[in-house]
């Protein structure tokens, strides 16, 4: 709950505003006051009016306030919150907050504030993917900015893509995680989770069984212990994770770019069961039965992510996690991989079909560090990432 605490909501001038206002509700309905602060563009897409009879208290618009220039409200506005959240962010407030411009009540609010800031992207998917708006989030990720989303989806203008504005019940969730208090608030996390696809032609590719299940709880539960957490996933059967920056991808290759993309962290968890190779030249077209004649298929070694990150002289995380998914002699493959690829901790376990791991609701690891080999016993991933998530909040504080 959020009993207590104060969120100053600046509304950014998209078609996802309107979202805000579900945001609001919620918010209250856990506990938290509301102050809402709206750009003039938002104005075209929600009234103040609304957004004042939900969130209880006048809203802000006017820099030139005079009134409360005289105790210079807009100072005091940027200081009594726990938290300044900014949803939807558009592509042009972004870059206001990057380049330090404050020439209207929200984005001077954003220079003046010493409160922690989190902000909500939204807009179309080719403004989001620009490299302008990449370069923004790069810097605002820099500057200590907490970023939930985008998502990917249809969109208003009828294009698909990421872009979209995250659910209110997920941005709900990391208000409450950051104000939680937790005790790895403040610590930024990558996770990957779930397979690989790497493509033999258009309609077909190599992969693995593994469901993401694991990987999606282990950044639920370092979210609930208040983790800033960037969530690079596969083509994975479960839902994803509420409260986190989202990462969609296919192959390794764009896993490997991603998790790279979303370095410095304080620790990586390397969940993923990333396919060792891919098919060296994918064909561009579907490969077809002929009678007498199998296809050949020449592979070449995908990247090595983990050795990658746990080698990394410069900007390499405070702890990295690997995994290791055996199906014999766990234990002494597991070591040896550790050795070998130079992380801090291996999570192995034996994903033997008889053990009904790889895509079920349990799992059963082994620990693996400079202290040795622990066993854990065999129980729900939910409760294996939450063990997991309490032992990295003890190693990073």
């Amino acid at each position: 709950m959020l009993n207590g605490k104060r969120v100053l909501l600046i509304v950014g001038g998209g078609i996802a505003a309107y979202k805000c206002l579900e945001l609001i509700r919620l918010l209250r309905g856990h506990g938290a006051a509301v102050t809402p602060v709206m750009t003039k563009a938002a104005e075209e897409f929600v009234t103040p009016l609304s957004l004042s009879a939900l969130a209880g208290e006048e809203v802000h618009r006017d820099l030139f306030d005079l009134t409360k220039e005289a105790e210079m409200g807009h100072i005091q506005l940027s200081r009594v919150a726990d938290l300044v959240v900014v949803a939807p962010a558009t592509a042009d407030l972004m870059a206001k907050m990057a380049s330090g411009l404050a020439n209207d009540l929200a984005s001077t609010l954003l220079m003046a504030t010493d409160t922690p800031v989190m902000i909500a992207p939204a807009m179309n998917v080719r403004m989001w993917e620009h490299p302008a708006t990449q370069r923004n989030l790069a810097v605002l990720q820099n500057d200590g900015v907490q970023v939930v989303g985008p998502d990917s989806g249809d969109m208003a203008c009828g294009e698909y893509g990421p872009g979209r504005l995250s659910e209110p019940c997920a941005i709900l969730a990391a208000i409450e995680a950051r104000l939680s208090g937790g005790p790895l608030n403040g610590k930024r996390i990558v996770v990957t989770s779930g397979p690989t696809h790497e493509p033999i032609d258009p309609v077909r590719y190599i992969a693995n069984r593994s469901s993401g299940a694991q990987g999606t709880a282990i950044a639920s539960a370092l979210r609930d212990l208040g983790a800033e957490v960037v969530f690079v996933t596969g083509p994975a059967d479960v839902a994803r994770p509420d409260g986190v920056t989202v990462i969609e991808v296919e192959t390794a290759q764009q896993m490997r770019a991603a998790v790279m993309e979303a370095l410095p962290a304080d620790a990586g968890v390397f969940a993923a069961a990333v396919a060792d190779w891919r098919v060296a030249q994918q064909s561009g077209s579907k490969i077809k039965k002929k009678a007498g004649a199998l296809p050949v298929l020449e592979f070449a070694e995908n990247p090595d992510i983990l050795a990658e990150v746990s080698q990394l002289s410069d900007g390499r995380p405070g702890l990295v996690v690997g995994f290791a998914a055996e199906t014999n002699d766990v234990v002494a493959h597991a070591t040896a991989k550790r050795t070998r690829k130079g992380c801090d901790w291996i999570v192995a376990n034996d994903v033997s079909p008889a053990t009904g791991i790889m895509g079920g609701a349990e799992n059963a690891v082994v620990l693996i560090s400079d202290a040795g080999a622990e066993a854990w016993p065999r129980m729900k991933k939910d409760a294996v990432a939450r063990q997991l998530a309490e032992r990295i909040a003890q190693a990073l504080t």
